[in-house]
This record gives structure tokens, C-alpha cells and sequence, in this order.
């Protein structure tokens, strides 16, 4: 496991808008929340079931698909860079 499959977010489950706060950030429309959201909370593979930084980040990676190329990376360099400031302590 790396340490990203081992930090749990405990106050991502407690603050619902978070997913939506978080999207202007890495300016990606914000109609991808949904799937964001769904995919964190409701995973679709065992192994996301845990509320770990790894399942969020992958909760974001099938919404990111949905965008043109050049969008789609820079919405993923800023989550790596969202989740490396938010989360940076338990590395």
C-alpha cells in the first residue's frame, strides 16, 4: 500500500459542498461534481471503498475523462496540487 492508500480523509465526509469548493480551484465545470461525489461515496470497486486521499483522487479521475485533452490535464496537475497542499502533513 502507499501512503496515499493509507490516510484516511475523515473531514471530506463531513463537508459535502467540499467537492464543490474545490472545482473552481482546478477549473474543471463544476457539472462534474456529481460524478465526483458519486464515486467518492459510492464506489463502484471494493478496493475505493475506503475514504483514503487515494479513492478521492480516483473518485476525480473518470470525471476528468469527460474533458477535452489540455483541460483534463491541467484539472489533473491542479488536484495533484490541491491534494499535495490539503494533505501534505500526512506524507
Amino acid at each position: 500500500m502507499t501512503p496515499l492508500q493509507n490516510r484516511r480523509v475523515h473531514d471530506w465526509q463531513h463537508h459535502g459542498k467540499c467537492c464543490a469548493r474545490v472545482f473552481p480551484k482546478l477549473e474543471a465545470p463544476k457539472h462534474l461534481v456529481r460524478t465526483v461525489h458519486d464515486l467518492y461515496f459510492e464506489p463502484k470497486y471494493e478496493e475505493f471503498r475506503s475514504r483514503t486521499i487515494w479513492s478521492l483522487s480516483n473518485a476525480f479521475t473518470p470525471a476528468f475523462k469527460e474533458l477535452e485533452p489540455i483541460p483534463q490535464f491541467k484539472a489533473t496537475a491542479k488536484l495533484g496540487e490541491f491534494l499535495e497542499s490539503r494533505f501534505s502533513q500526512s506524507f
